[in-house]
């Protein structure tokens, strides 16, 4: 009997010993859970047994528990890179067939080649879809969606009108011979705006400005003449298609007259389509300081691109585009449960519910019974490399005197067959 118990103790010794290597083989594991050894004695008794005599008979393995306490906290610089301080699990669609939902504590996840959030094994990231305010349209498992990122937003718009306001220093002197873009000395100043066409395709507009009279009559008035290109491509004015417009001002340097042009239809370069742009310089004066630009504005819009993601404390996923706009995408879903130690694991940091742990409960950061949610960061290992060096010792030591019982009880045995009547 005595070489079962010891036998009993040799295998669950090894149990142990594994157990603990597995533990220490995933120290460095992003959202590795560790797990530990549970053991119970083996009686065998009934009920004519005296309670004074009774004979343990080895140990068994009871559970292998996964141990959930929270690994450290690593800060990175990827926005993607999700951690949960407190209870929860992520919830992913996993890249099979079946695309089964299951959880996890690894939240490094990048971007696959169809925009989709992803982890190392290509599972979607789960999330509540959201409205335009980022309010939750949909709950419970059913409801999630895989969070895809947008590649551009807004739609193009064609610039119909550039706004600016200017200061035409007084003391310019008028340029001499006719206007030559080319030739800096035909003109005082000149401004540059970014326009867009139809396809949103972004264009220059550049205006020169040239200062043509100063009238020092009674009113005294000044006139500048502005010219306009888009490129290379000169506008012009009116149906005499004029290659310039003129403003004027008085005494005091205030606009009276050609505050805004309207330019003749044009076709821009590489487009079919033709379009109109007016020049609106309201709040243009001309005082005795420098030429300056007071303000610059234009109402076309181009396609914006997606230049960035980030994730905030309550799980709202917003998307950020070249053009300025912004873009909620999903609330990042939670998931706990009732057992967690009851989870089956599957590898690769996932687990699935069992009957042992209960069913997913679906929520959000920062609900009640769900922890903190963090960017830029990732839970490591709850691996103790110390207390798992100990333990291995301890089994070890534990395993060498199972061993040598062992070594007894034959050496016992052997003096039993050596007697000689």
């Amino acid at each position: 009997m005595s070489f079962y118990t010891s036998l009993s103790g040799l295998k669950a010794m090894q149990n142990d010993m594994s157990v603990i290597s597995h533990n220490l083989a995933n120290v460095a594991t992003t959202g590795f859970k560790k797990s530990r050894t549970d053991f119970a004695d083996v009686i065998a008794s009934n009920i004519s047994t005296s309670p004074t005599k009774m004979v343990g008979s080895g140990v068994v393995v009871k559970a292998n528990r996964q141990q959930f306490s929270e690994g450290t906290l690593n800060s990175t610089s990827n926005s993607l890179d999700l951690a949960v301080s407190g209870e929860g699990f992520f919830a992913v669609k996993t890249a099979s067939a079946a695309g089964t939902v299951v959880y996890t504590r690894n939240g490094g996840f990048q971007v696959d080649k169809n925009r989709y959030v992803v982890d190392a094994q290509g599972s979607q990231l789960q999330v509540y879809p959201v409205d335009s305010s980022g309010n939750v349209t949909a709950t419970g498992l059913d409801g999630l969606i895989g969070l895809q990122l947008p590649e551009t937003s807004g739609s193009p718009v064609a610039t119909g009108n550039v706004e600016l306001k200017l200061n035409l220093s007084s003391s310019a002197a008028i340029p001499a011979g006719a206007f030559d873009r080319n030739n800096a000395s035909t003109y005082n100043n000149s401004t540059a705006t970014t326009v867009y066409d139809a396809q949103g395709n972004a264009m220059t507009m550049t205006s020169y400005y040239a200062r043509r009279t100063n009238n020092a009559g009674t009113p005294a008035t000044s006139d500048w003449d502005v010219y306009s290109f888009i490129g290379n491509q000169p506008l012009t004015v009116g149906t005499g298609k004029a290659d310039h417009s003129t403003v004027t001002f008085n005494e005091q340097g205030a606009m009276t007259a050609g505050a805004k042009t309207t330019y003749n239809a044009f076709t821009p370069i590489g487009s079919t389509q033709t379009q109109t742009v007016a020049l609106d310089l309201a709040g243009t004066s001309q005082l005795g300081t420098p030429f300056s630009v007071d303000k610059r504005s234009q109402n076309g819009q181009f396609v914006g691109q997606l230049s960035g993601v980030s994730v905030d404390e309550t799980g709202i996923i917003t998307a950020s585009f070249s053009n300025g706009d912004t873009l909620a995408l999903g609330k990042v879903a939670l998931a706990n449960f009732t057992t967690p130690a009851g989870l089956r694991q599957l590898g690769s940091s996932y687990f699935e519910a069992t009957g042992v742990s209960g069913g997913a409960k679906v929520g959000a950061a920062g609900e009640n019974g769900f922890g903190k949610l963090m960017s830029g960061t990732l839970e490591g290992s709850n691996v103790d490399i110390t207390e798992e060096l100990v333990n291995l010792i301890a089994a070890q030591r534990n395993f060498q005197a199972n061993a040598k019982a062992l070594d007894t009880a034959a050496q016992v045995s052997q003096s039993i067959f050596n007697i000689r009547a």
